[in-house]
């Protein structure tokens, strides 16, 4: 089944995948790493002018990674706002994909977390670094063949 943002981008012959809707109805569509700014540019202007959040994970032990991206199109006199999910994948080898930091400046800590964690790459972000764990941190603690460093903190008997 198709939602309305997926029949406007068809119509605007923009290339995408419509994965149907979540329990909430709020339409979820897959992007291509490669036209993810500039589709994310067209539906800022369309509309969608708040991220509400951004998250990644780990789709499968070997697999791909995802980035998703929930945005809202907030106006005055609306009382529920529009909304859609974007699922942006990458190859776990080399995960890039473009930043939307210069569209949605919320997204900064949100992409840097999902560096930190999975080790997925922004292209153009602009302070793209560890947030989370110690700059000599090896590896990507949330990715689902992640293998823990032998080590025990020591903790006060207080």
């Amino acid at each position: 089944m198709q939602g309305n943002l997926s029949a406007w981008l068809v119509k605007h012959a923009l290339i995408h995948r419509s994965l149907g809707f979540d329990y909430q109805g709020i339409e979820t569509l897959q992007i291509k790493s490669g036209d993810w700014h500039s589709i994310a540019v067209i539906l800022y202007v369309y509309g969608y002018n708040y991220l509400r959040s951004q998250c990644a994970y780990d789709v499968a032990p070997g697999g791909l990674l995802a980035s998703v991206y929930h945005l809202t199109r907030i106006e005055y006199g609306v009382d529920q706002p529009e909304e859609v999910c974007i699922k942006v994948f990458a190859p776990r080898k080399d995960p890039r994909i473009p930043s939307v930091f210069w569209v949605w400046k919320s997204v900064d800590f949100q992409e840097r977390e999902s560096y930190d964690m999975l080790g997925i790459s922004y292209d153009n972000h602009p302070r793209l670094k560890r947030i989370l764990m110690p700059e000599s941190w090896i590896g990507w603690p949330l990715r689902k063949d992640y293998i823990a460093p032998n080590f025990y903190e020591i903790q006060d008997a207080h």
